[in-house]
């Protein structure tokens, strides 16, 4: 089964003893859980869209490593144009779920950890690179959904992993067997991980010789016995449990999650294990998901992006101010900033490079440049479609309201804005923008842009490594005339008179 349909994949789900706690309690049935559910149904679009011709060109490639045709979500780079329709699909993707769809941190940890574990096995001798095209076989025949995690809890960001009070604030060994290891500690903020078959776990920082014990990559199924996860709280989730909850939601079908993964002495088999102990090489790991994962958001962001600038410019219809100078300006201010986001995905994926084991790697450089742009840019976007939106996208009375028989007329006489426009349309317009700039959609679209694939310092470090300012200042020394060992030549004739 090289491709799943979106009802294949949900029932592929159900299949799994997935544990998931959610406000305090065990959830008994993640897949039709209100809360849990868009999520869902925003991974099964992924499946679905490659069935779809129009879009089989994007959602779908053929695998280097079984000749057949796959999700792209599954793929392995094999050029610059793989990297591009990446950037596209993702978009793609943004544009018909308004969220997170939540396949894009697998597919980025793919590509990093199959060209690191090459570079491993040249260096040390090591065989992960097999059994690493073993696993992603397995993988693409599958169509698998894997969450690629990556971030600890950290504990102290002051001390190193292996000096933490607590060790398990980092994923580590703590029980070598001959036909395997066991695991303990935790991920966070795993984007999609409750709707995963598989996770794809990766070290979280470049690691020293006395941390090699958390210097670890391996694969584990997501309802693997010892693993469980607590969900993240979001605003307004709990809206998904009012009962005919429809308006209020402001995106009723789809969304994404993040949750905490915990590994309590967790087995991990010798076939699954894809870096134990090379702290040389944690680092590189490290920096190419970051790289693949922050032209990711040149994507996604971009595709939510035009749902919250087209949503805007329905408030502003529905408002009767569309033809306002000041409102047709700050539309045009959300799409440059939105474009903007894009070129920089495209551009890091046009100038990308064939690494040594094959894969195709993103410019690095360009990728950091892309996410330190996604940190602001759709703030500014999202205070741009508040502004035009007005301020009873925050005041509106409740869907409840408008359906009560004795107030309704109420609501719907007062919350009218042009005659022609039902009072309800303009409701659900300004709930899908308070969705994205405010409620369950924002943690995806506003502070995952912030924090997701690293924070800002860190795209801010990776410039500083990749600006070659050494380069650069020899380009203005010779447009300048600026020759040093002329200049000395000249203070010493100088000094001779």
């Amino acid at each position: 089964m090289a491709l799943m349909t979106g009802e294949q994949y949900i029932e592929s789900m159900r299949k799994l003893d997935v544990k998931v706690y959610l406000f305090g309690e065990l959830v008994e049935n993640p897949v039709d859980h209100p809360i849990i559910r868009p999520s869902l149904n925003s991974v099964a679009m992924t499946y679905e869209l490659a069935h779809q011709p129009e879009y089989e060109d994007l959602m779908t490639a053929t695998s280097n490593l079984t000749g057949e045709k796959i999700n792209r979500f599954c793929h392995l780079h094999q050029s610059t144009d793989d990297l591009r329709k990446k950037v596209k699909m993702q978009r793609l993707l943004g544009q018909k779920t308004a969220s997170c769809f939540q396949r894009c941190v697998g597919m980025d940890a793919f590509n990093a950890v199959y060209s690191t574990t090459y570079e491993v096995d040249k260096a040390h001798g090591t065989s992960y690179h097999e059994k690493f095209i073993k696993y992603m076989k397995y993988v693409q025949e599958n169509d698998l959904t894997v969450d690629g995690a990556m971030t600890d809890p950290k504990g102290d960001r002051g001390l190193a992993p292996s000096k933490q009070a607590d060790p398990d604030l980092f994923v580590h060994v703590v029980e070598r067997r001959p036909d395997g290891i066991v695991v303990r500690g935790a991920k966070a903020h795993q984007t999609g991980c409750v709707n995963s078959h598989e996770h794809l776990v990766m070290p979280t920082i470049a690691m020293r010789p006395e941390d090699k014990d958390f210097a670890i990559c391996f694969a584990v199924p997501t309802d693997a016995e010892g693993l469980f996860m607590i969900y993240g709280r979001q605003s307004c989730d709990s809206r998904k449990l009012e009962e005919d909850a429809d308006i209020d939601v402001g995106n009723k079908n789809f969304g994404g999650h993040e949750a905490l993964v915990v590994f309590d002495n967790v087995f991990v088999p010798n076939d699954r294990i894809f870096m134990d102990g090379e702290t040389d090489f944690s680092g590189m790991l490290v920096e190419r998901f970051a790289g693949y994962h922050r032209q990711s958001y040149g994507g996604c962001k971009v595709g939510v992006g035009d749902v919250l600038i087209g949503a805007t410019a329905l408030a502003a219809d529905f408002n009767g101010a569309a033809k306002a100078s000041h409102v047709k300006d700050k539309l045009i201010e959300m799409t440059h900033l939105n474009e903007t986001l894009y070129c920089c995905g495209i551009a890091c994926s046009l100038e990308g490079y064939a690494t040594e084991a094959g894969n195709y790697q993103i410019d690095m450089l360009l990728a950091n440049i892309c996410k330190q742009n996604v940190t602001r840019y759709p703030y500014e976007i999202a205070r741009l479609a508040e502004d035009i939106a007005g301020g009873l996208m925050v005041t509106m009375p409740s869907e409840k309201d408008l359906k009560n028989p004795q107030i309704g007329p109420y609501v719907e006489k007062y919350l009218k804005g042009v005659s022609s426009v039902p009072t309800e349309h303009r409701m659900r317009v300004l709930r899908l923008i308070e969705n994205l700039t405010l409620g369950t959609a924002a943690v995806g679209y506003r502070t995952e842009s912030m924090h997701g694939a690293g924070s800002p310092q860190a795209q801010r470090i990776m410039i500083a490594r990749q600006g070659n300012l050494e380069h650069k200042k020899e380009l203005a020394k010779k447009i300048a005339r600026i020759d040093e060992q002329s200049i000395a030549q000249r203070e010493a004739a100088a000094s001779e008179k």
